[in-house]
């Protein structure tokens, strides 16, 4: 089974070649590891933290940065079953994240105090996806 942390270069770069001035909702997936692996010398380090405590790390770390960007949270939900989709799919926890712009993302994931706080979300994490969509109208159909 393949894990998936950061995108491959080519799903970097098809993210990078579609439109940055218009605003992007981005479906988080989320699969936490039992134990948080951090990187040796990290100050996390040795604390014995769950995947789930790491990720709550990186949402207070990088929640000022994401909120600066003008980011906000449409949705939150823990995992229940798989409906529709291969059976050995699980997840911990899912969201999307709204950005105003896809530009704000990207000043985002370069920002200097962003770059210290991924180090939990990678830490954290066994695996996860992140989908970019252009959002669109709610309603009261599926059409």
């Amino acid at each position: 089974m393949n894990r998936y942390i950061d995108p491959s270069p080519a799903n970097f770069q098809a993210f990078k070649d579609l439109p940055r001035d218009r605003p992007i909702a981005m479906l988080n997936l989320l699969l936490f590891r039992e134990q948080a692996d951090y990187p040796a010398g990290h100050e996390h380090a040795g604390k014995g933290w769950s995947g789930r405590r790491a990720y709550e790390e990186y949402g207070k770390t990088s929640g000022p940065i994401f909120q600066r960007m003008g980011g906000t949270i449409m949705w939150r939900g823990t995992y229940e079953t798989v409906v529709t989709g291969p059976d050995a799919m699980e997840w911990h926890d899912g969201f999307i994240a709204q950005y105003p712009a896809a530009g704000a993302f990207f000043e985002m994931i370069t920002d200097p105090e962003y770059k210290l706080a991924v180090v939990n979300r990678t830490a954290a994490l066994l695996d996860s996806r992140l989908v970019r969509f252009a959002p669109g109208e709610g309603g009261d159909a599926f059409g």
